[in-house]
Order: C-alpha cells, then sequence, then structure tokens
C-alpha cells in the first residue's frame, strides 16, 4: 500500500488590487499529496489486540516498538516473527509471540474486562497509567551547542513531512549530534514507536531522540521505557510529562529551535560551551 495519495482540490486565492484591480477569489484545481492513513491491526498469536490508525511505511519497526513500549515483550527476541498483510479495509501485522509473553498478554487482557467508569479511577487503574519503567543512569552527556545542527539535520530528512504537512517525525541522533535514524507518521506515538523498534534492532545505540511534536507523559515513558537518557521535543511539555521525566532521570527538552530550547529536567547531562 502506497503511504501517499495524490488528489485533486479547489485552490482558494484571494487577488489583490495590484494583481485584478479589485479584490476578487479565484478558483483553481491542482494536486496536492496527502499522507495516507489506514487501520494497523496488532495481531499476536491469531489474536487481535488492538487497531491503530497509522502510515503504511516501517509497520514492523511499529510492531516491534509498540510491542516493547506497551509491556508486552521484555526484548526483540520475545517475537518469533512479523507478517505484514493487507487485510479488509487495512492491515494486519501478525506477531509471532513467545508463549510466556503472550499468557501475560492475555491475564492482563483479563483484568480489563468487566470495568466500569473513566478506566483511571482508583490504585489499580493508576497503576495501569505508570508503567513499572526503571530510571535511568546518568551515562550520556550533550553539547548544546549540536542542537542546532541536529534540528537542521530532521528537518532535511522529514520525507514525508515535507510532501504533505500533515506527518509527525521521530529522529535518533549518536552523542555527537549524527542522524541516525527517523520515523515518520500520521501520529506522534505511532512514529516514536517505529523509531523504537529501529533502535531495538540496531542492538540499542547510545544517543538522544527528537520529535516533531509535543512531550506528553506518553512520549517520555516510551523514551524511558528503552532506556534512552535524553528527549527534546520541537513543542512544549505537559505537567505530568516533567514529573514523569524528573522521576525517571529523563533529560527532557522542549520549545527547541535556532539558538534556543527549554530544559524541563536533567540539566546535569547537558555541556555549555563557553
Amino acid at each position: 500500500m502506497s503511504w501517499i495519495k495524490k488528489k485533486l482540490i479547489h485552490f482558494i486565492k484571494k487577488l489583490t488590487n495590484e494583481q485584478q484591480g479589485d479584490n476578487k477569489i479565484a478558483i483553481s484545481e491542482k494536486q496536492e499529496i496527502l499522507a495516507t492513513e489506514t487501520p494497523v491491526a496488532l495481531v499476536y498469536n491469531d489474536i487481535s489486540h488492538t487497531v491503530m490508525m497509522c502510515s503504511p511505511r516501517d509497520l514492523e519497526d511499529f510492531a516491534m516498538g509498540f510491542s516493547l513500549s506497551e509491556g508486552i515483550i521484555d526484548k526483540p527476541s520475545d517475537i518469533y516473527g512479523i507478517d505484514i498483510e493487507d487485510a479488509c479495509n487495512g492491515i494486519e501485522a501478525r506477531i509471532e509471540l513467545a508463549t510466556r509473553c503472550f499468557v501475560a498478554l492475555k491475564d492482563h487482557r483479563r483484568t480489563l474486562t468487566g470495568r466500569t467508569g473513566c478506566g483511571i479511577c482508583g490504585a489499580e487503574q493508576i497503576q495501569q497509567v505508570y508503567k513499572n519503567v526503571k530510571k535511568l543512569d546518568r551515562t550520556l552527556t550533550f553539547r548544546v551547542a549540536q542542537l542546532d545542527d541536529c534540528l537542521q539535520q530532521l528537518q532535511v530528512a522529514q520525507e514525508l513531512g515535507k510532501q504533505t504537512g500533515s506527518t509527525h517525525a521521530a529522529a535518533f541522533f549518536s552523542m555527537e549530534g549524527k542522524l541516525l535514524a527517523i520515523r515518520e507518521d500520521v501520529g506522534r506515538h505511532v512514529a516514536l514507536d517505529k523509531l523504537l523498534g529501529w533502535h531495538a534492532k540496531a542492538s540499542k545505540p547510545q544517543g538522544f531522540i527528537v520529535v516533531t511534536s509535543r512531550a506528553s507523559y506518553e512520549m517520555v515513558q516510551k523514551t524511558v521505557s528503552a532506556g534512552i537518557e535524553m528527549l527534546v521535543a520541537i513543542s512544549a511539555s505537559t505537567d505530568l510529562a516533567v514529573e514523569m521525566a524528573e522521576q525517571y532521570n529523563l533529560t527532557l527538552i522542549g520549545f527547541a529551535r535556532p539558538g534556543r530550547a527549554t530544559v524541563y529536567s536533567g540539566r546535569e547531562r547537558l555541556a555549555i560551551d563557553d
């Protein structure tokens, strides 16, 4: 399935006095490239677990990253195989899971059956929001002066974003500021899961993540669950994301722009040049 579509649309433009003599509206037609958005079902050992709306590329990375960040597996070797297949009105990612992980997944699904209310009321449900992830060690240092170049590399590498203007990107950089991988999707969480899938399959190189979205608590949790010590966001952070970043020892940066950034937590990993 293609990850872009071309569509004929109507383009509206207001003509100025200089162009037309008086103000008028002109309507013309043009070809526009749109990002494809399709349902992707994650099927574990022939049982459908969830359906996500995704861009239909890098779906093996997505299946791996989602399984890791959601705690369905502990390590890549817990997945024996991933098959991407066309299905009715969408795509199926069919994942062959280790028996131990599949039993745990079924038990988890069983505990959710029959719940009513808002879904996060009470101590048991709150623990579903705060996943059990380890605090990060402080082993890395990043020179802040390199951030502008990282942002430039990210902008150049956003192939799908430049064509459509409707996708998010998650990129992984070495601590020296070299772009190692980028994944794009219509959903920011999916883009990050795709990147984390690549990261796991690449034997978890050291580095940090830059995302073209806000930094929500889910983005923080997913980053920490992969053992990655720094997350940089183009937009702002939420209060819960900052609390979690402090709790897990994550360096969290927001409003990353050329020449500026906001450090929410983990200042000790940043080296400021004189």
